[in-house]
């Protein structure tokens, strides 16, 4: 069993680890990495391995993070807790900036991460219809999987049109201006719709259906209609993360 000091070191390398990656991205050196932890670079490796395993923390600790958030409002709907949050969005600058980073640089690190994200929203769906702020869709897997790919990615296009000619992001100031810009047209859309009828929405799901009921002929027209049966399934699929490479040893 680790001491609680040795806990305490663990903690302040990764929470190092995780300003400088998005800050600088991942091509820091372990020895600035120990140098803003105030320990010794022999600890960083003693803690984590690899500089993959250092990564995999950081992307646990921010995935947790936002979980914790998601997860508090999905709990406890209302107008209040939405306010006190977007109030207070400018804290989750750090974890929005290592994101960034981390889907920038891709990688099978980065699609582990998008894949946990994915099941993450899953949570936070079936929260949400738990407590009855959130409507049940069709094909929950589906819907999660499109929440997680336009909001990280509309996020990361927002950062990617906003950083100024020296590079440097303001991530606090650019998250502030994200939501003032984003949230309520998203809310919009969220919650009263855009489309006058749903008449597009039963033309896809039927096609969808004649298409599962199909047998297989390896045709062109096949390919492109078989996903619409199983929206969720085919993505899932192409976006697994691959197996990833053994890890490095830690290394300037």
């Amino acid at each position: 069993m680790r001491s609680s000091d040795d806990l305490t070191t663990r903690a302040r390398i990764r929470d190092a680890a995780l300003a400088l990656f998005g800050e600088q991205g991942f091509g820091i050196g372990v020895r600035a990495i120990a140098k803003a932890a105030g320990i010794s670079p022999g600890l960083v490796n003693h803690h984590f391995g690899s500089k993959d395993g250092l990564r995999r923390e950081c992307d646990d600790y921010v995935r947790g993070v936002v979980r914790d958030a998601k997860m508090n409002f999905m709990n406890q709907p209302s107008a209040g807790n939405m306010l006190q949050q977007l109030a207070e969005i400018e804290e989750f600058a750090p974890f929005m900036a290592y994101m960034m980073r981390s889907f920038q640089a891709g990688g099978d690190l980065a699609g582990a991460l998008f894949e946990h994200m994915v099941a993450d929203v899953e949570q936070y769906l079936e929260a949400g219809i738990a407590s009855g702020v959130v409507r049940k869709p069709q094909d929950l897997k589906a819907m999660a999987r499109y929440l997680a790919t336009v909001n990280g990615g509309g996020l990361l296009l927002f950062l990617q049109t906003h950083t100024p000619p020296d590079g440097a992001i303001d991530y606090r100031r650019a998250l502030r201006d994200y939501a003032d810009q984003m949230m309520l047209p998203a809310l919009e859309i969220y919650t009263e719709g855009l489309l006058t009828d749903p008449s597009m929405v039963d033309a896809l799901r039927a096609a969808g259906a004649e298409s599962a009921a199909e047998p297989a002929t390896g045709s062109a027209e096949d390919a492109v209609r078989a996903p619409l049966g199983n929206p969720g399934g085919a993505a899932d699929d192409s976006a697994a993360a691959p197996g990833e490479k053994p890890a490095d040893t830690l290394r300037d």
